[in-house]
């Protein structure tokens, strides 16, 4: 028997064996898929009064723009493994780009609307959320809090409108929750530097412009920066296939080979570890609120779904299983909330230790994974179509709770923050006395 060609519903010999899918909304028409997206409902506590008039007009435009522009699309981008590039200017007018950088063309947001306006990308598709954090609040908050004054004007003004976009390589194959052990070289040469090693994981990187890559100086032994432009001689940037989450993120695998960058590409201000942990605090907070806005999402889809379809007579709203694990989603939801804005308040007096931020991001993804396992019960079958959310923030959520710090390594961090005792390697095993 022949096989069967992709698309076309029919096999070698031309013997028609099915139809194309329907249309969603017409295989089942007892609930409304997410390409429209349910209203916002999460909000129990209303703790929204604790966000400025400010913070608020930017929350209902991102939320409005993102439910109109990015929902239609995100099912088909995200099961194709693509994504939408036509979507860029319609990002670009979120006015997020480098939110709390002043000057330069950047917003200057307070770091709390900038994390509410990112889970409320991340409400209705994650992936669009990681675009946008690894080009503002990795890329843009590198060249923003390290770069020279040269190097802002430069590079800032483009990347703030969208017209040229960022990514940030620091991990590696070999060097992943021991990002600082990396071995990617930096290797000083008449006029500039020669970078040779390699990057893994890295959003963006398929198609970025300005390529933030973080290297070790081969004399000082210790961490460097560099701005890296497409098309370098020697730079090679391919996608990581086969992933089941963020799949709308080109992540990138990196291959540095004697790529020079001149002396006026060096981030000054990176010369340790150190000096890039101001921008992976800032960051973790912003990821710390993609599964808030991931399980808000989810929520919602299941506050309408639950109301809408109908079994053994009634909605399924009206089962007391259905609406003890609702209430559970919503309460989980409120103290992820509640954690997030006194994540970005301690930031913003300046009282935010590394401990802090690695606790809000191990919690609230953590917790999330709570809120999007009980989506997934409550609309059973369809809890594994991409075309009603849940399955698809279900699977979205598993690379955010590892990346930024797994779940394990952020815990950590705050555990030596509170006992003093740093825990991140194993114990030597003593030596055998046979």
């Amino acid at each position: 028997m022949g096989s069967l060609r992709g698309g076309e519903g029919r096999n070698e010999d031309g013997v028609k064996v099915g139809l194309p899918a329907l249309e969603v909304a017409l295989a089942f028409p007892q609930a409304t898929p997410a390409s429209l997206f349910p209203p916002a409902v999460s909000d129990y506590y209303q703790l929204d009064d604790l966000l400025t008039d400010e913070e608020k007009a930017l929350r209902k435009k991102v939320r409005a723009i993102s439910e109109k522009e990015i929902a239609p699309i995100m099912t088909e981008y995200w099961e194709k493994a693509e994504f939408p590039f036509h979507a860029i200017p319609k990002l670009a007018t979120l006015g997020l780009a480098g939110s709390t950088t002043k000057g330069y063309g950047c917003p200057g947001l307070s770091l709390t609307a900038s994390a509410v306006s990112i889970a409320e990308v991340a409400r209705v598709d994650a992936s669009c959320s990681t675009f946008i954090l690894v080009h503002s609040s990795l890329a843009m908050s590198t060249i923003a809090l390290c770069g020279s004054e040269a190097q802002k004007q430069k590079y800032l003004p483009s990347l703030a409108q969208f017209k040229t976009v960022g990514c940030w390589a620091l991990t590696e194959p070999d060097y992943g929750s021991d990002a600082s052990s990396l071995k990617t070289s930096a290797t000083k040469v008449p006029g500039g530097w020669q970078l040779d090693g390699q990057k893994r994981w890295i959003g963006n990187s398929t198609f970025a412009d300005v390529l933030v890559i973080l290297a070790r100086n081969a004399d000082t032994k210790q961490l460097n920066g560099f701005i890296v432009k497409k098309g370098a001689p020697g730079l090679r940037a391919t996608k990581i296939q086969n992933k089941i989450g963020l799949r709308m993120v080109q992540n990138g695998d990196i291959l540095l080979n004697k790529v020079f960058v001149p002396e006026e590409d060096r981030l000054t201000g990176i010369n340790s570890f150190q000096d890039i942990s101001k921008v992976l605090a800032m960051s973790r907070i912003m990821v710390a609120w993609q599964p808030i806005g991931i399980s808000m999402g989810v929520y919602d889809m299941c506050h309408r779904y639950l109301k809408e379809r109908k079994q053994f007579g009634a909605p399924l709203a009206a089962f007391q299983i259905n609406q003890e694990k609702l209430v559970r989603m919503l309460g989980n939801i409120q103290a992820m909330l509640l954690v997030g804005w006194r994540l970005c308040k301690l930031y913003e007096s300046g009282k935010m230790t590394p401990g802090h931020a690695s606790l809000g991001k191990a919690w609230t993804s953590s917790k999330s994974r709570e809120v999007v396992s009980l989506g997934r019960e409550l609309l059973g079958g369809n809890g594994i179509l991409a075309d009603f959310l849940v399955a698809k923030a279900f699977c979205d959520l598993e690379p955010i709770y590892s990346y930024e710090g797994t779940y394990d390594i952020n815990s950590l961090v705050t555990g030596r923050e509170i006992t003093g005792i740093a825990s991140f390697k194993p114990a030597a095993v003593a030596k055998s006395r046979l």
